[in-house]
C-alpha cells in the first residue's frame, strides 16, 4: 500500500509542476468559461419589456375591480401606468395610441361576482400590438377567470338553497382567494440547463479528458525515459504502477472538475444542485474519461503520438457533448451522442440542477460506469504498442 500511495503522491507532485497541466487543466478552462461569461451575460434573463399604459375604467370603491387594478400595479415583470377615466375616455385613448390597453370594469362588478351574477370586464387594444400588451392582456384574463370561479361558487350555492347573505359571503371568500395566489420563478425538471450552466458542463468534460491524460499518459513518458522499467524492477505487486498512474489521473481529474464546476456556477450565477449527486457524477464522469485514456495509452506509440490523439479525442467528443453548443440528435446518431461521457455529464448535471437526487441519475450512472467497464476491457484487448522497431 506505502509504495502505491509514493509512487502517486509523486505523480501529483510532477503533474502539479508541469505548466502544460496547468494550463489545459485549469487556465484554458478557465479563461473559456470567463469569456463565455462576458459574451452571454444575462442571455437568458429574457427581453427588457417597457413600461405599458392602460387605460381604465373602474367604478370608483369596487373591491373586486380594485383587486384586479391591484395586481396590475405590482406586475413585476413588466411595469404599467395606470390612467383613469370614463369608458369613453378609455376607447379614445386606446385608439389614439396613448394606451396600448383599454380596461373597462362595469359597474357592480363585486356585487355580480359575489353573488354569481354575469359580469364582463372589456378590453381594449391599441393599434401597435406588443409583448408588453399581452402580457396585461394574459394577467387580466388570469385574473378574471379565478374570480369567475367565485362567481360560479355563489351561482352554484343559491341554487342549492343557501341564503342570499351566506351565497354572497361564500362568493367573496372563493373570489379573494384569487389575490393569494403568486407566481415564481422554477427550476426545469429533467435535463434542462440554461446555455450558459451547459456550456459550463460541457467545458467541464471536454477539458477533463485532457486533465486525467496527464496522468495516465505518463506511462508512454516514463517508459521512453526508462523510468518505467525500473520502477517494475522494484518489488512491487503486478499492476501497482499502472494502478497509481490511473489514480493520479483521476485524482486530477476531480480536483479540475470540481474547479471548473465551482467558478462556472459563480460566473453564471447558477446551482448545479444536490451536492452528494453532483459528486457522485463527477465521479463517474472522471472514471469513465480516466478509462478512455487508457486505450489512448495502448495504442500509441510515443508520447507525441498520445498528445495528438488524446486532443484529438478531447476535441470530438467535447464538441459532440456541447462543450461549445448545444447538439440534437435522434436515431442511432443520437444514441451514439448519449454514450458520450461528456453528453452523459451535462445531462446528469441539467437533472441535478432541475431538483434531481442520486437516484434520478440511473441513466446517467449506468452510461458513464458502462462506458468505463467498456473501456478498460477494451484496453486491455489492444496489444500494447511501443517506440521500439
Amino acid at each position: 500500500m506505502r509504495p502505491l500511495v509514493t509512487i502517486i503522491l509523486n505523480d501529483l507532485r510532477q503533474r502539479i509542476r508541469d505548466r502544460s497541466m496547468l494550463m489545459f487543466g485549469l487556465v484554458v478552462p478557465l479563461s473559456l468559461i470567463g469569456l463565455f461569461g462576458v459574451l452571454f451575460s444575462g442571455f437568458d434573463d429574457g427581453p427588457d419589456l417597457d413600461e405599458v399604459a392602460v387605460a381604465v375604467s373602474s367604478p370608483e370603491g369596487d373591491q373586486m375591480g380594485e383587486g384586479l387594478l391591484e395586481v396590475l400595479r405590482g406586475l413585476e415583470v413588466v411595469a404599467v401606468e395606470l390612467t383613469h377615466g370614463d369608458p369613453e375616455q378609455v376607447h379614445e385613448m386606446t385608439e389614439d395610441g396613448e394606451a396600448s390597453v383599454g380596461l373597462v370594469i362595469p359597474d357592480g362588478f363585486t356585487d355580480s361576482v359575489v353573488s354569481g351574477q354575469a359580469a364582463e370586464v372589456r378590453m381594449v387594444l391599441g393599434p401597435e400590438d406588443s409583448l408588453e400588451a399581452s402580457v396585461v392582456v394574459a394577467v387580466v384574463d388570469g385574473v378574471v377567470e379565478q374570480m369567475a370561479v367565485g362567481s360560479l361558487t355563489g351561482a352554484a350555492a343559491a341554487m342549492g338553497g343557501v341564503p342570499q347573505q351566506d351565497v354572497e359571503a361564500i362568493g367573496q371568500r372563493v373570489a379573494e382567494q384569487a389575490g393569494r395566489m403568486t407566481v415564481a420563478e422554477g427550476r426545469a425538471s429533467d435535463e434542462q440547463l440554461s446555455m450558459q450552466a451547459a456550456l459550463v458542463a460541457g467545458q467541464a468534460g471536454m477539458f477533463l479528458l485532457f486533465t486525467v491524460g496527464f496522468g495516465v499518459l505518463a506511462i508512454i513518458y516514463e517508459r521512453e525515459q526508462g523510468t518505467l522499467t525500473r520502477l517494475e524492477s522494484m518489488p512491487l505487486r503486478p499492476g501497482t504502477v499502472v494502478l497509481a498512474k490511473a489514480l493520479a489521473g483521476f485524482l486530477l481529474g476531480v480536483f479540475t472538475t470540481t474547479i471548473l464546476l465551482v467558478a462556472g456556477s459563480i460566473v453564471f450565477d447558477v446551482s448545479f444542485g444536490s451536492l452528494a449527486a453532483v459528486s457522485l457524477l463527477v465521479l463517474a464522469a472522471v472514471a469513465a474519461s480516466t478509462s478512455l485514456i487508457f486505450i489512448v495509452a495502448r495504442v500509441a506509440r510515443t508520447s507525441e503520438q498520445a498528445t495528438v490523439a488524446q486532443a484529438g479525442l478531447a476535441m470530438v467528443l467535447g464538441i459532440a457533448g456541447g462543450a461549445f453548443f448545444p447538439i440534437q440528435a435522434s436515431g442511432w446518431v443520437g444514441t451514439a451522442l448519449d454514450v458520450n461521457p461528456v453528453a452523459a455529464l451535462g445531462r446528469g448535471l441539467g437533472i441535478t440542477s432541475g431538483g434531481g437526487g442520486v437516484a434520478d441519475l440511473g441513466t446517467q450512472l449506468a452510461t458513464l460506469i458502462g462506458f468505463a467497464v467498456v473501456a478498460l476491457v477494451v484496453a486491455q484487448l489492444i496489444p500494447e504498442r511501443t517506440g521500439r522497431r
